[in-house]
């Protein structure tokens, strides 16, 4: 038995390396100034807490052998699952299989099919994840004058894009839109010139973009610099969150509409949201991380309230009570209230579309507040119009 003052350890992987390190290592940073708050606080339990992390190198074949070292060799008290699908997903069977507690951050669908009951989603996509990532794209196009009609949906050729897109199509039908143009690039692309001509000939409405970081970016310059305009353009773009991407487009990004999970306008300003993003944006430049912090650390931050608000109250480690408490409570985060539903999912889903407005040159600080990126859907949390038709 460890000694009662011995500190907790909470054992998990990210890819601080390879094409997602951007992210993975500003959610390490929101981690460890959580872990800085909670034992400034006096620890979990009245113990100090330790963060024992190892970079999987973006290969999911390395993460069930990394849980296996934290739980057998390391003899962590608590797992928690990295970021994006690609590493929690292979994380699963090793999970399953131990009936370990999980909140995993930022894996979209991962638990659709296992259905596994210890599982947590520190996502705000909901129980219907393919959908509510896309659906305010489809549902502000279908409100608009003249309405659109046709949908080309282009993505990349990735395990990522796979459940976005399944949405996309979805919500299509849903909102009666026609697909006259599907496709998908290989992630190798550097040249969008070709995939962007295709989408011209269909003359669709609306361009759904399903895309990561690098090709993000050559995707708005692309599209910027063609002569074919649709009416609505973006959706579920992984890039156009980050503040490297934002200060290297500027203005390109202009009219573009696309997910987020949180934003700085006034109706999400929960309570210590705010202390967190002063502490990470102070320490953000040495990092050598993500400046503002906004796509990844209230989400990263309240994946570890959340595993503490269960700790605290079940007082202990077992994971059985650990999972029963997180499915009956109402948790209270830097991403304001959370209750789980069904897959582990959130109970409500809280998926924003912003539209980039008004952005001038490529200095960071115009995106510090939420005067870029206007809020454009759910109706509860909007900040602003939607500009229509883009151009």
């Amino acid at each position: 038995m460890p000694a009662a003052s011995a500190p907790i350890r909470i054992g998990y992987c990210l890819s601080l390396t390879g094409p997602v390190a951007g992210n993975s290592l500003s959610a390490r940073l929101a981690h460890a100034i959580w872990r800085q708050d909670i034992n400034r606080r006096g620890g979990l339990l009245g113990r100090p807490v330790e963060l024992v992390c190892y970079d999987d190198h973006a290969d999911a074949s390395l993460v069930p052998g990394l849980y296996k070292r934290l739980m057998d060799e390391d003899k962590v008290d608590l797992v928690i699952g990295g970021y994006g699908t690609n590493t929690i997903l292979p994380a699963m069977p090793l999970i399953m299989e131990r009936q370990r507690f999980f909140v995993g951050l930022m894996g979209l669908g991962v638990n659709n099919a296992l259905a596994y009951p210890n599982y947590f989603a520190m996502i705000p996509t909901g129980p219907d994840p393919n959908a509510a990532l896309t659906e305010g794209f489809f549902a502000l196009a279908a409100e608009q004058s003249p309405r659109p009609v046709t949908v080309a949906l282009v993505s990349a050729d990735a395990e990522f894009s796979r459940n976005p897109i399944l949405g996309g199509k979805a919500n299509a039908e849903k909102y009666g839109f026609q697909i006259v143009h599907e496709a998908t690039y290989p992630l190798t692309t550097e040249d969008f010139a070709p995939v962007i001509d295709a989408v011209a000939e269909s003359a669709c409405d609306l361009l759904f973009l399903c895309s990561y970081l690098a090709d993000s970016i050559g995707l708005v310059r692309t599209i910027r610099e063609h002569r074919f305009r649709p009416k609505m353009v973006g959706g579920a773009m992984i890039g156009p969150q980050n503040a490297a991407v934002k200060t290297t487009l500027g203005p390109l990004l202009n009219g573009f509409v696309n997910y987020e999970y949180w934003a700085p306008v006034p109706k999400m300003m929960f309570p210590g949201v705010q202390e967190l993003l002063d502490t990470y944006q102070a320490r953000a430049s040495e990092a050598g991380v993500d400046l503002l912090g906004h796509y990844m650390a209230p989400l990263a931050y309240a994946q570890m309230q959340v595993v503490a608000q269960a700790v605290e109250a079940t007082g202990g480690f077992d994971d059985a009570s650990l999972s029963a408490y997180a499915r009956d409570t109402t948790f209270h985060t830097v991403m304001g209230a959370i209750s789980f539903g069904v897959n582990g999912e959130w109970a409500e889903p809280r998926v924003l579309q912003v539209q980039f407005q008004g952005i001038s040159g490529h200095e960071v600080g115009q995106f510090q507040n939420g005067s870029r990126q206007i809020v454009v859907s759910p109706p509860d949390l909007i900040s602003g119009g939607l500009s229509f038709p883009y151009d």
